[in-house]
């Protein structure tokens, strides 16, 4: 049986942080640095230190003190008094909006921090003001204060006047092109689309004690900054005395995902994909990974790692706290490989557009590099090698989308003018380019029935199933021949043209490399197998037509029934699934090119982890009996089957309820839990979440093998002698003056990864 959910359990208002940190050895203070330190050193190191800390070594990180330089007027208690902007607060209890001014809730948080104080308090509410727009006059002083590398949508670095302003400013002269604009990388890649297209997630939170954020990874694997900008103090406001008010939040490790996601499901009972369970502190406690803790006061300025699971708690009369994400190339690629697929198999939203953010983004850095063939400034071998690593991922997106042409399909495919705004009616993730529309379905308003390819190979579709059209939003031609354009300027910057060309290879090359169909080319071939089904007849059975009551003119000697020839061939055509000894179709059925073994896609996603489209993808696919890992009855008598034990635990995931009505899942039902291949789960837990993590430990430390310690030619430096990167020196004091409270575990594990 699946494990019982884990309760909701709110924390105490009165644990001490420091204790809880010192009594548990799987708890740990995240690493501090004051913001004083960007004062006397350059921008190069102190980029190099964010890569470091939060891309290669995947750990949070606070950057404190910014308190100094806050405007205390503009962000203050009294200026969101005089707000009347309506915004929503969420319930936390119920899961409903409440309507309501930004000064009405300001005013009342005095009151609702003061239930959870006073023991005559018995019904309580847990009003968050989040995700609401940060106000423009916030964001303009912001902008002003924070290192342009670290805020929201930043395109390229700029003045400001906050903390370090003076010696970044000190750095070489960045080349500019021949309008001025400097050419170096964006801090936000986000910053490259069009204006119209972007995702505005530069948000305000204010709260009181016990409200909170249920444990998450931000979205499509950005990198996360959240600032505490304002706090009640626990002075008298109003002619009462406030409670201080902080945030405790509890992160992970980037590597610690795999392990986070297998703990939340089999111990906790929930999936950390839909972000809706709070882990009290016993579940963390608990955990077989390493837990960061930070207590955020005002000035603090929090640093998440991508895909690093997090949960915050606000304590006191009142929190203030301003939050954006940023997407850099090491996001993108996360995004592609893992946040992307979870994001479509529990239906979230994917507001980034992020393969149209690796095209936009190749174009704006194909016209900054245009003619400068030269990586002499730092700034500029760092655009050089993002600009190289974002044409990988758009040749993965290119291959993708590559169709056969000898199909019929790829001579009808239609063209619409790309707009950005294309989602799937069922996952609802962006589209970039190619994708598949029912010409049949189509709604009062006119409403289309668009379906990813991604989704439509996992058995995701309307209910006509097949007859779907293909539809792309950029032409093939234009497509490939702005990858030739990219391309060919990376092969001129390589010294050795045959380097480049290999490690770059034209479109064609690519497919070629690829030992696998492409997913276009599934659907093509999906759309041919699949039946059609006219909806016109799918129409409920009514009173009379139901009625199996004979009538007394009826005949009542039942008839022998005639066998006809399509029945016949209808019986061809089904198959019995090795696993479940169900009978389906051919077309939901994977045959073994070897033993001609039948095992339909809904059992192998569930028993085996493979999805319908690795399965199809294979041009002689094997089945898991001829891999020696089929774990049903029958073969588990075989000495030699060492049968597999499902990585993917699912928890009855019912995504038809946020999926276009028109829906219907033909091939892996998700509200069916695999709970029967886990017999043993509870026993084993704590060995496979430690094959996680030992498996995520193997995969960076090959990275770092092939590419260097530290990826990237602006961190193969010689570390520079009293520079911003001695903070990362073992041999340093612990009492370091510009350095908060960090444990020595936290240098060493720093100091692993060393400058060479």
């Amino acid at each position: 049986m699946p494990p019982t959910p884990a309760p909701f359990v709110p924390f105490p208002t009165s644990f001490s942080v420091s204790e809880l940190v010192e009594n548990n050895p799987s708890f740990e203070f995240a690493p501090r640095i004051s913001c004083q330190m960007l004062n006397s050193q350059s921008r190069e190191d102190f980029e190099s230190l964010i890569r470091l800390q939060l891309a290669n070594l995947g750990i949070p990180m606070v950057i404190e003190g910014f308190d100094e330089y806050i405007d205390k007027q503009l962000f203050s208690r009294a200026w969101l008094q005089k707000s009347d902007r309506r915004e929503c607060a969420r319930d936390l209890i119920t899961g409903k909006d409440v309507p309501m001014t930004v000064a009405h809730y300001v005013r009342n948080l005095p009151k609702l921090a003061r239930q959870y104080f006073s023991a005559t308090h018995h019904s309580q509410q847990r009003l968050y003001l989040k995700d609401i727009d940060c106000p423009p006059e916030w964001q303009k002083s912001l902008e002003n204060l924070i290192p342009p590398s670290l805020f929201y949508m930043n395109e390229k670095p700029k003045p400001y006047n906050g903390p370090g302003c003076r010696s970044l400013h000190h750095d070489p002269e960045y080349h500019t092109t021949k309008d001025g604009k400097l050419i170096a990388k964006s801090g936000d890649l986000m910053s490259c689309l069009p204006e119209e297209m972007r995702a505005q997630n530069l948000m305000c939170y204010i709260g009181h004690e016990g409200t909170y954020t249920p444990a998450h990874q931000e979205m499509c694997a950005s990198l996360g900054q959240n600032l505490m900008v304002e706090a009640s103090t626990g002075s008298v406001e109003n002619g009462e005395r406030s409670h201080p008010g902080s945030s405790i939040w509890f992160m992970t490790k980037t590597k610690d995902r795999q392990a986070v996601a297998e703990y939340w499901t089999s111990v906790l009972g929930h999936d950390i994909d839909l972000e809706d369970h709070f882990a009290q502190i016993n579940a963390w406690k608990g955990a077989p990974f390493k837990t960061y803790i930070v207590e955020q006061k005002p000035g603090d300025l929090i640093l998440v790692p991508p895909l690093a699971a997090h949960q915050v708690w606000n304590r006191g009369t009142r929190t203030v706290k301003v939050a954006w994400n940023r997407i850099t190339v090491e996001t993108l690629k996360l995004a592609m490989s893992e946040a992307l697929p979870k994001a479509r198999i529990v239906c979230r939203d994917e507001q980034y557009k992020n393969k149209a953010i690796v095209y936009h983004a190749l174009e704006y850095y194909s016209e900054l590099l245009r003619g400068l063939l030269t990586t002499e400034h730092p700034a500029t071998r760092t655009l050089w090698r993002d600009f190289e690593n974002l044409l990988s991922l758009y040749t993965d997106i290119l291959v993708s989308e590559s169709v056969s042409r000898s199909h019929v399909t790829a001579r009808n495919i239609a063209t619409i003018p790309f707009e950005g705004n294309v989602t799937c009616s069922y996952c609802r993730c962006n589209i970039f380019n190619r994708f598949l529309t029912c010409p049949n379905c189509v709604s009062d308003a006119d409403d289309k029935y668009d379906i990813c390819m991604d989704c439509y190979v996992l058995g995701r579709s309307c209910q006509c199933i097949s007859k779907l059209t293909f539809v792309q939003q950029f032409k093939w031609e234009h497509l490939r021949s702005r990858h030739d354009r990219w391309r060919r300027q990376v092969i001129d910057l390589k010294k050795d043209d045959t380097e480049g060309k290999s490690e770059f290879p034209a479109l064609h090359v690519a497919r070629a490399q690829v030992n696998r169909k492409p997913i276009a080319e599934i659907c093509q071939e999906q759309l041919k197998n699949r039946p059609w089904v006219d909806i016109q007849k799918l129409t409920p059975p009514s009173s009379k037509s139901g009625s199996m009551t004979p009538s007394d003119d009826d005949n009542p000697q039942p008839r022998k029934r005639r066998k006809s020839k399509q029945s016949k061939k209808a019986n061809k055509q089904l198959g019995t699934c090795h696993m479940c000894q169900n009978k389906q179709p051919d077309w939901k059925l994977a045959t073994c090119s070897r033993c001609q073994s039948n095992y339909c896609y809904a059992s192998l996603f569930a028993a085996f982890d493979v999805t319908p489209e690795e399965a199809m993808g294979e041009t002689a696919w094997l089945c898991p009996r001829c891999h020696k890992v089929c774990n049903c009855t029958p073969c588990q008598r075989d000495p030699t089957m060492k049968p597999h034990e499902p990585n993917r635990i699912s928890l009855e995931l019912d995504t038809i309820k946020v999926a276009d009505p028109r829906s219907v899942e033909s091939l892996v039902n998700m509200r069916v839990s695999n709970e029967k291949w886990l017999p043993n789960l509870g026993a084993k837990i704590g060995e496979r979440l430690n094959q996680r993590r030992n498996e995520e430990d193997q995969r960076r430390e090959e990275v770092w093998r092939t590419n260097g310690i530290i990826t990237g030619p602006e961190l193969q430096t010689p570390q520079r002698e009293n520079g911003f990167l001695d903070c990362i020196d073992p041999s340093l004091s612990l009492d370091n003056s510009l350095m908060g409270p960090v444990s020595e575990s936290s240098y060493l594990e720093l100091s692993g990864a060393t400058f060479t």
